[in-house]
């Protein structure tokens, strides 16, 4: 059973290839951009590529999309092109292949302002119950590619599952404010507890809703690192993240005071996964915790598999898919 990769070039898509390839298990690689683990060299948009790509398959793993940065230096018809159509593309095709799973990467930001509560209010808590509030074209887009999964999943009977991802790119924050307050390293840290997630969990879940796609059918799931949060503590977050932080996560401050890193002083929002976990059997390994752990250990806060895709970029030309 052959497994197919969209944005095979990029973090997620080669984080992938290079599992299956581990695992032994047959995988394509399909992205605009060549590399080492991309074997169609063509647009998600083209159908004529992406029926070439889709022959044999019967698992999509579909990451290829323009991000949030791009919405600098790329135009709305571009997000449209990529995200949307190509999206699309992808799906009616593998309706006519007879894929079995097909799963969407998509993203925590397609929440949109639902993230940001206003002034005094307590922190967001981040669930699949959340209406989606999109802000910009990549939030539009993606919220509309999950939509295309949705459709085809009742009308074709194609098993499809997305997975809103928080971050887990290794490039410096895109908001020069978060860059200004902390160093790179001291800001992902932090957001272990409440936004971001290792490039392994990511693929795990990929993996696991790819097995378990037929029997869902159709799902959505937020795929963030366990929070040591709860409800509860929202309020407080708002206000004095650190003393939250202290009281809920161990042994942090002493490997904090070593580096001079410092906790956020407010949280504004907290990702549950707790679905995923119950639905998809999902249990990702790299939280807050452990990533302190590792971080005293071998003096990084990145595994390994992060440490070997290393850092892509995000602005590498107007037609990148990643």
């Amino acid at each position: 059973m052959t497994i197919l990769v969209t944005g095979s070039s990029g973090h997620l898509g080669e984080a992938l290839m290079r599992t299956l390839r581990d695992e032994g298990r047959a995988a394509v690689g399909l992205d605009v951009l060549p590399s080492p683990f991309t074997g169609v060299a063509g647009s998600i948009a083209d159908r004529r590529c992406v029926a070439r790509a889709m022959r044999g398959v019967r698992t999509v793993l579909h990451t290829a999309t323009l991000h949030k940065p791009h919405v600098d230096t790329h135009g709305r018809d571009a997000f449209v092109e990529t995200n949307v159509r190509g999206t699309l593309i992808l799906l009616e095709e593998a309706g006519r292949a007879g894929v079995e799973s097909f799963i969407m990467t998509s993203t925590t930001s397609a929440f949109g302002d639902a993230l940001k509560p206003p002034p005094g209010a307590p922190a967001a808590w981040i669930d699949e119950t959340v209406a989606s509030v999109p802000k910009n074209i990549y939030g539009v887009t993606k919220t509309a590619a999950e939509d295309l999964c949705r459709l085809f999943r009742r009308n074709e009977g194609l098993p499809c599952v997305v997975l809103r991802t928080s971050r887990f790119f290794p490039e410096d924050d895109d908001d020069p404010g978060a860059r200004t307050a902390f160093v790179s390293d001291n800001l992902k840290a932090n957001e272990f507890l409440y936004r971001r997630v290792s490039i392994e969990d990511v693929v795990d879940a990929h993996l696991l809703a790819a097995e378990r796609a037929p029997a869902i059918g159709f799902g959505l799931y937020v795929i963030s690192a366990t929070t040591p949060f709860r409800r509860e503590d929202a309020a407080r977050l708002r206000a004095d993240a650190g003393a939250v932080a202290r009281e809920r996560a161990a042994a942090w401050e002493d490997e904090y005071v070593r580096r001079g890193w410092r906790m956020a002083a407010s949280i504004d929002r907290v990702y549950d996964n707790a679905l995923a976990r119950r639905e998809l059997g999902w249990r990702p390994r790299w939280d807050f915790a452990a990533v302190v752990a590792r971080l005293g250990e071998t003096g990084d806060i990145r595994g390994p598999m992060a440490q070997a895709i290393g850092e892509k970029g995000y602005h590498s030309g107007p037609t990148t898919d990643r």
